[in-house]
């Protein structure tokens, strides 16, 4: 199914998602390589295989295949390091600080897209996956380099948007 088609048969209790997603893949404050690094990264986090089909097959013909494969790799590892860096934060005791991780975390230097982008889409996913320490270590990364308030705001916006497609498509009263 295409992106269209999806949210043509979205019930009408969901109107407001389905005019939300298609303006948050259309929002100026970002690149079109950077919505749509964002929009693989949460659809894959969401977890919903025909929204992450629809979405990839569109990304595919506006990301170069190392972009996509960057934005892929967001998903992944933030998937890991949510959980990981969550449970250390809600504990927030310094003796669970101080121990190292010790999980492999190569595609974060070796992701081979864009660092920035990169960057954003993993504050996205960490945002859907609800991890306040990553949120905060991502959030200050893209802001040290350059990325505006705003443009922090439209990943947000894609992550909120997309997860909430994903939990229409699931329901039950669908």
């Amino acid at each position: 199914m295409t992106i269209p088609e999806i949210l043509d048969a979205f019930p009408d209790y969901a109107r407001d998602i389905k005019l939300n997603v298609q303006s948050v893949l259309a929002q100026s404050e970002l690149t079109e390589q950077q919505t749509w690094t964002n929009a693989v990264a949460c659809a894959l986090a969401s977890r919903n295989e025909t929204l992450s089909q629809a979405i990839l097959a569109e990304a595919a013909t506006k990301l170069s295949p190392a972009q996509l494969s960057s934005a892929k790799a967001a998903f992944a590892i933030m998937q890991m390091n949510n959980i990981f860096y969550r449970f250390r934060h809600m504990v927030g005791k310094d003796d669970y600080a101080n121990i190292p991780a010790r999980l492999r975390m190569q595609s974060i230097r070796t992701h081979g897209g864009d660092p920035v982008d990169f960057e954003l889409a993993c504050l996205a996913v960490s945002t859907i996956n609800g991890c306040e320490a990553c949120v905060r270590s991502h959030e200050a990364v893209v802001r040290e380099k350059g990325v505006s308030a705003e443009a922090v705001v439209a990943s947000v916006r894609i992550a909120s948007t997309l997860h909430a497609a994903a939990s229409v498509i699931e329901a039950p009263l669908s």
